[in-house]
């Protein structure tokens, strides 16, 4: 262990995470909230095109385009959540609405079927549609441009609103990945694609990122891990290093989360045996509830403001 046995520390390592995750915060999170709503804005332009300007909200429209079902839910008043509408719709199950999400429509739904379930959440947009948001639909005429410019800001800026716990935890991700890939460059490590023979038959010296590593018996499933490394002197083992990057800016949800690294290195050690290495990567708020849970679990991790920790997994 490098830190999971180290309680006399915790207290003085959480709350230097908590600092640099604040830190990062304040330079950075607005940032890309800002460039996360330029893209929104332009979705929803995109979209209201689309649409005839929100005219023309049929199955045909949703089938031919459905991820603008996001901008769809935004143009109501109230904006409506997934499963609000879901439930206001009647339409068979939720796993439609997050199809369309992806951008995508059910390939195995009969088209007569899909088009019914499309024209359902068609009319209750119709129904809710924010008149005064977009005050050309009642008059039938077209939006002057500072009528347009308004409505694509706040729709945008509704469209931002519901996914910025995301966009936020993705910018951060994307730091931690980069600062990872500084330090094992910096130690003349080489960023590789998994070979064909899987993350097993990685080559001393290289690390990957965001890659499967299968688990089960008979039946396997991919689990998607956010580093593998392989050292320069393999482990006993001869299995890489695997490492799950976890930021919060928050206690509350790392709390309500902490069990999905325990399944994960159950899996993993029901698969591999209990010689595999997995270890997470943390910065932010991850107070001693957190960390004794996971060190109850044997797990171990490396703290993203004392990085130099990695080399003690033998690297």
């Amino acid at each position: 262990m490098i830190n999971a046995n180290r309680v006399d520390r915790w207290k003085a390592d959480v709350a230097a995470s908590v600092s640099m995750y604040n830190e990062w915060f304040f330079d950075a999170a607005p940032q890309a909230f800002k460039e996360s709503r330029s893209v929104a804005r332009q979705q929803v332009l995109d979209a209201l095109n689309t649409t005839d300007m929100g005219r023309n909200l049929s199955h045909d429209v949703l089938r031919a385009t459905p991820g603008i079902i996001n901008v769809m839910r935004m143009m109501t008043a109230p904006p409506i959540a997934r499963d609000r509408l879901v439930g206001l719709s009647g339409v068979q199950s939720r796993s439609l609405v997050q199809t369309l999400e992806s951008g995508k429509v059910p390939p195995r739904m009969a088209s007569a079927t899909l088009d019914a379930e499309l024209a359902k959440l068609c009319d209750v947009v119709a129904r809710l549609l924010d008149t005064e948001l977009m005050p050309w639909l009642p008059t039938y005429s077209d939006p002057t441009r500072q009528e347009l410019h308004i409505a694509a800001t706040v729709i945008g800026d509704r469209l931002c609103g519901a996914i910025t716990d995301p966009i936020i935890r993705n910018a951060q991700e994307e730091r931690q990945l980069r600062t990872i890939a500084a330090y094992l460059d910096s130690l003349g490590y080489q960023h590789i694609s998994i070979p064909n023979g899987g993350f097993e038959a990685m080559w001393e010296g290289t690390y990957s990122f965001r890659s499967n590593v299968p688990v089960g018996g008979e039946t396997r499933v991919n689990m998607p891990i956010d580093v593998v490394i392989q050292p320069k002197s393999p482990l006993p083992t001869e299995l890489p290093i695997l490492i799950e990057c976890k930021s919060a800016g928050d206690y509350t949800n790392t709390n309500k989360r902490r069990k999905e690294e325990a399944q994960k290195v159950h899996q993993l050690r029901q698969t591999y045996g209990d010689g595999i290495q997995f270890v997470l990567f943390l910065c932010g708020y991850f107070d001693s509830g957190y960390l004794g849970y996971e060190a109850a679990e044997g797990i171990d991790w490396i703290w993203e403001h004392r990085i130099g920790d990695l080399k003690e997994l033998g690297l």
